[in-house]
């Protein structure tokens, strides 16, 4: 049996509407698709930030401070809670002026993933060696 590989692209910013959001639930998701699938199939779901998708991954958000929604930040988390694979365009956050520091993490939660900063190259190969893509 062959994996599904499933490529999240995220390229909205985080805020004016609900679509990275979706995009990582989505993503979280794939754990329930796996039941559906035939002994020995696997999901394989990737997240990849690039543009003003990047924004996304800012630590400190104060989404439920300042409007009462959970942030883009605790789906992070909790993402990378589930072992999620989420990659982070190396050249975007440059673009931005954003050092790495400044970049969300779950170790407070206890997570052993961590995002993944990597160059857009690595986020090409991905995309075109998955099954399915969705953009959001």
């Amino acid at each position: 049996m062959s994996n599904v590989k499933l490529a999240f692209l995220i390229q909205r910013p985080p805020y004016k509407s609900e679509t990275a959001t979706l995009g990582i639930t989505h993503a979280i998701s794939y754990q329930v698709v796996e039941m559906l699938l035939e002994d020995g199939q696997n999901v394989i779901p990737t997240v990849c930030m690039v543009g003003e998708g990047v924004l996304n991954c800012l630590k400190d958000q104060k989404a439920m401070e300042n409007y009462g929604v959970m942030s883009i930040e605790s789906h992070i988390k909790n993402g990378l809670l589930v072992d999620l694979d989420i990659l982070v365009c190396k050249e975007d956050l440059a673009r931005f002026g954003i050092s790495e520091d400044r970049i969300a993490d779950a170790e407070d939660m206890g997570a052993d993933k961590k995002l993944q900063i990597v160059p857009y190259a690595e986020i090409q190969k991905v995309m075109e060696s998955s099954n399915h893509l969705l953009v959001f």
